[in-house]
């Protein structure tokens, strides 16, 4: 080992015996060679991989394969890491005995949101918001340039937040921490700017491929939300990343869709297509009204400076408890706080109320704003699903009622409403449509969710032209023009993987 590592090793050391002032135990010393270990091997082997593809552009393929197995067992991981906070925080909160379940189902979002506001105030700010926006940024700003410290954090606070109640999601996170990895990859394999923003559309992929195993939709999604057009170089890295962490995710979490739907539904009569038509309107409301409400919010706790910002996410997670209170209390169901796909689940099964549905919905969007716009880490993904999935459930209740169709028809309108308000929000039509497929995994609804999908984007997009995104960027003052030339990245030189940058981003940081 060269004499620069041994001191870099040594540095952990030393740093603890001065703190405690006593020597290294001997399990602490060989836990420190064990990872010393880990990092050799993983240096030689890039270094390895580097030497037998001296062509960037064979080196491109190759770091692309294997950023697509990496990139699908860091989301494996980030997924069981909150599902296990969840089994230690908020779910042991929900079923407190007696009435204490009260007190600490808002006292741990609140725990957790300021223990989040220190990490993301102190140590890795970028690490706030849904990692949608900060990839988009980094993808046309910076070459595609997203810093450990960005990822580590993104993956650490995340998880705690969600695990401790927030109603927020997993699934942008999942693709920051992808687009993060895979650019750890292109700096250590020495690759170009332009190869290097290509990693971050194979990060992109990879992550929606594995956090809603949906490989066909993580295609589209980078298509129309990232690259913005049909780039045919970067398309077949974008296929080969998805199907890989695909593959990963469905090796170790199995090959079920997102959702257990008991049955395939179809468009089985044509009349409720009057019914879905009208869902598409009511879907465009929600995601205006949910767009609204969040930049609003938002923009009031940035000017709130009177409170420090490391408190803010605190407020925003008490707030998410009292209304998680509320739905527990009333229909004894949770889903505003905690897992929010069991509850979706039985909607998409017809089995809820119509008026649990519709207090859902709006507890769902309330809660959401109330996580996201004080400053809190964590994606929309899930909570516009859940949106969806309760207004399109309430809308069947119409259907049923009206034409006395089958009570299946409350699932079917679900489904659709999920995709709808997917797609006022996020403004990715096809993706919006194909996700639910792949979550669902049934194909019967295609007219019901092309009109439902397609109505609710066209009529919010005319009422509110930006996307949720791209106004999230522009309250932070940061535009994203199409067409415009990425700036060079800061050290534009690659760098070895124990040089990369530890300052974090400074985009869309909230």
């Amino acid at each position: 080992m060269a004499p620069s590592c041994r001191v870099r090793a040594c540095i952990p050391a030393v740093l603890l015996y001065l703190e405690v002032g006593r020597p290294f135990s001997p399990r602490s010393r060989d836990a420190l060679n064990y990872q010393e270990r880990i990092a050799t091997g993983w240096s030689r082997f890039l270094a390895w991989l580097v030497r037998r593809l001296p062509n960037e552009q064979q080196r491109l393929l190759g770091f692309t394969i294997v950023a697509g197995g990496l990139c699908g067992l860091a989301a494996v991981a980030f997924h069981l890491t909150i599902a296990w906070l969840e089994s230690l925080l908020i779910d042991p909160a929900n079923h407190a005995p007696g009435h204490s379940w009260i007190f600490w189902t808002i006292v741990t979002p609140a725990i957790g949101g300021l223990v989040v506001g220190l990490g993301l105030t102190y140590w890795a700010p970028a690490a706030a918001g849904s990692g949608i926006p900060q990839v988009k940024a980094a993808f046309a700003l910076r070459y595609g340039l997203i810093t450990t410290r960005e990822t580590i954090g993104k993956f650490v606070l995340c998880a705690f937040q969600i695990g401790s109640g927030a109603s927020l999601g997993l699934e942008g996170p999942t693709v920051q921490i992808c687009a993060g990895v895979s650019s750890m990859l292109a700096r250590a394999a020495r690759l170009s700017p332009q190869y290097r923003r290509r990693m971050t559309s194979v990060g992109m992929a990879a992550g929606i491929a594995a956090a809603f195993n949906a490989p066909i939709a993580s295609i589209t999604f980078t298509l129309e939300e990232l690259i913005g057009n049909l780039d045919q170089t970067m398309l077949s890295g974008v296929i080969v990343a998805a199907a890989l962490a695909a593959v990963v995710e469905h090796t170790i979490l199995g090959s079920n869709p997102v959702f257990h739907v008991p049955r395939h539904y179809e468009l089985g009569n044509a009349s409720s297509l009057i019914w879905y038509a009208l869902l598409g309107v009511l879907a465009a409301v929600v995601s205006v009204a949910f767009t609204d409400s969040l930049l609003g919010l938002r923009a009031k706790f940035k000017k709130w400076t009177t409170v420090p910002k490391w408190v803010h996410p605190a407020i925003g997670g008490a707030a998410t408890g009292m209304l998680a209170v509320i739905g527990l209390y009333f229909f004894h169901l949770n889903g505003i706080a905690g897992d929010p796909y069991k509850t979706l689940t039985m909607a998409l099964t017809g089995s809820l109320p119509v008026t649990l549905m519709a207090v859902f919905c709006v507890l769902k969007l309330l809660a959401t704003v109330c996580s996201y716009s004080s400053g809190g880490s964590g994606g929309i993904f899930a909570p516009s699903l859940f949106m969806g999935g309760m207004l399109g459930g309430a809308v069947g209740y119409i259907d049923v009622t009206v034409f006395h169709h089958p009570q299946d028809a409350v699932g079917a309108f679900a489904v659709v409403g999920m995709g709808a308000v997917f797609a006022g929000i996020v403004r990715a039509p096809m993706t919006s449509i194909l996700i639910v497929f792949e979550m669902t995994g049934g194909y019967g609804l295609v007219l019901p969710l092309m009109i439902a999908n397609i109505s609710a984007f066209a009529l919010a997009r005319s009422w509110r032209h930006d996307s949720v995104y791209e106004a999230l960027l522009a309250q932070d003052g940061i535009h994203l023009p199409q067409g415009t030339r990425p700036l060079d990245p800061p050290g534009d030189a690659p760098l070895p993987a124990h040089e990369l940058p530890i300052e974090p981003t400074k985009d869309a940081t909230a």
